[in-house]
Formats: C-alpha cells, sequence, structure tokens
C-alpha cells in the first residue's frame, strides 16, 4: 500500500463501532448458565469477551465492497485495552504493513515507504485497512457496562436459540457515538450472538454478528465476526480467527515503535 492510497483510504469517514475488535480475548465473569443474573451483570461478561489480560492470534480479514474485494492475513497481540499490535502477513504485496495501539495513540507502519505514521485525531474515524472498521475502533476505551443504562427487552426463543435481548441506551454524561445498542446473547453459555448499532436519531447504521464458536485453549469464543453497514447493502467486513492463545507473558515493552517496524 503506497502512502497516497493509504490516506485515500483514511478519508472515508465512517461512524465508530466501539469495538476492540483485534483485541479479542476473553476473561471469566464467574456467571453460570441457568442461575438468574442482571442485564448489567450479563452485558459486563459479554462485553469482557472482547476484552482480556494478554493474547496472540492470527485472523483474516475479509473486505466486500461494491467495488472490490481484498483478504488480509493477520498477527495480533494484544495487552489488556491499552495496548495492541497488528501485523499483515499476506498477501506479499502488504505484508509487513502494521498498526500499533499504544494507550490512546495509534501508530501504521507502511514498509514500502519506510514510514510510520502517527494517526491524528481528525483520522481517528477514518477506514481502518480500507475495511468497515476504523481507527477509533482500536482504541476505544469505554466500557458498555459504565456508559449505558442497560435493560432486558425480550427474553425467549429466536430460531430456536434461548436468547437475551438487551437495549443500551447512553447515559447522559457519556462520551459516545451511539443513540442505543441492541444486543442478542445466547443464554446457555453467555455468547454474543448479534450487537446492532443506532445513531441518535435510532436509525440503524450498522450489524455485528458472531458465530462460529470454539474453544481456544480453555475458553469459548466466537472466533468469527461480521459487520454490515446499513447503507450499504451487499458491503461488509468479516474477521475469522484461525488461532488465538491466551494469558502470554507480554510485556508492554514490546508495543513500541521499533516492534512495529522491524518485527518482533
Amino acid at each position: 500500500m503506497t502512502f497516497a492510497e493509504y490516506h485515500r483510504r483514511s478519508r472515508r469517514i465512517l461512524h465508530t463501532l466501539g469495538l476492540p475488535l483485534l483485541a479479542m480475548t476473553l476473561t471469566s465473569a464467574g456467571l453460570t448458565a441457568g442461575d438468574r443474573h442482571s442485564p448489567r451483570e450479563i452485558i459486563d461478561r459479554v462485553d469482557r469477551v472482547l476484552r482480556g489480560a494478554s493474547s496472540r492470534g492470527v485472523a483474516t480479514m475479509r473486505v466486500i465492497t461494491r467495488h472490490w474485494e481484498r483478504s488480509l492475513t493477520m498477527e495480533v497481540w494484544s495487552l489488556g485495552t491499552d495496548y495492541s499490535l497488528v501485523r499483515v502477513l499476506s498477501p506479499a504485496k502488504e505484508a509487513g504493513t502494521g498498526t500499533l495501539k499504544a494507550s490512546r495513540d495509534i501508530w501504521n507502519y507502511l514498509p514500502k515507504v519506510d514510514r510510520t505514521i502517527k494517526i491524528p485525531a481528525s483520522m481517528m474515524m477514518g477506514s481502518w485497512m480500507g475495511s468497515h472498521f476504523t481507527n477509533d475502533d482500536l482504541v476505544k476505551e469505554s466500557r458498555l457496562v459504565e456508559d449505558y443504562e442497560i435493560e432486558t427487552t425480550f427474553e425467549g426463543t429466536r430460531e430456536n436459540v434461548t436468547v437475551w435481548e438487551f437495549t443500551l441506551n447512553p447515559k447522559p454524561e457519556a462520551a459516545v457515538v451511539w443513540g442505543k445498542i441492541d444486543y442478542r446473547v445466547r443464554q446457555r453459555d453467555f455468547m454474543p450472538l448479534q450487537a446492532r448499532y443506532f445513531d441518535e436519531e435510532s436509525e440503524l447504521v450498522r450489524t455485528l454478528t458472531f458465530s462460529d464458536f470454539r474453544r481456544m485453549g480453555d475458553r469459548l469464543v466466537p472466533t468469527h465476526m461480521d459487520m454490515q453497514p446499513q447503507d450499504k447493502p451487499g458491503e461488509r467486513t468479516s474477521v475469522s480467527y484461525a488461532e488465538l492463545q491466551f494469558d502470554l507473558k507480554i510485556d508492554k515493552s514490546f508495543f513500541s515503535l521499533r516492534t512495529l517496524r522491524r518485527g518482533r
């Protein structure tokens, strides 16, 4: 990817998803299926499906738009919610391209021009690697239970699966972009099935679905995520994990510009 191509892609302004996609880790919330739990406890558990202590994974991201398609295979490392590193492995023409998140800052590395670019605030809502996810997705630090009021709107069967459905409305003081979020959660194991994001006028903006639930190590995780923008029928970005390791010993010094540029 050239420097000019990167900037053209970054100028695509999208709504933020508010999900730490590339740091997908799981921590135990201590909840037991069959017991009664509050909406807050359940959503906290769901939120932590995509957060955690540390992880390393290999994922393939496929982007489909009206005009082109592309697939990238990436290696991903994370430490908590503050640090993550993504490096493209293939295709060969983009191998070595990387993104580093350290605290609230993001840098992109373009190996073809050997240039490291710090993403300014004005570009945080630009497309990440030409996908339907944004730079801001990588640094989103809010937690659902802290920023939203949560109520149960449905409890029963959808498509032969017993689920809870919740509506999350932002608290008055919360600095969030969504007018509301609807979540669907599978009751038997607290796995997220779907999240729908609405703007302040209650218009649906995008839908994220979770699937291919598998055990990676000692835990169950959704290894496939598919996000569809409402205003672009037929377009989507999917992420599928082939490998996931958890609770690795990774020091925060690993998440450096040197690692971003030169590898491990």
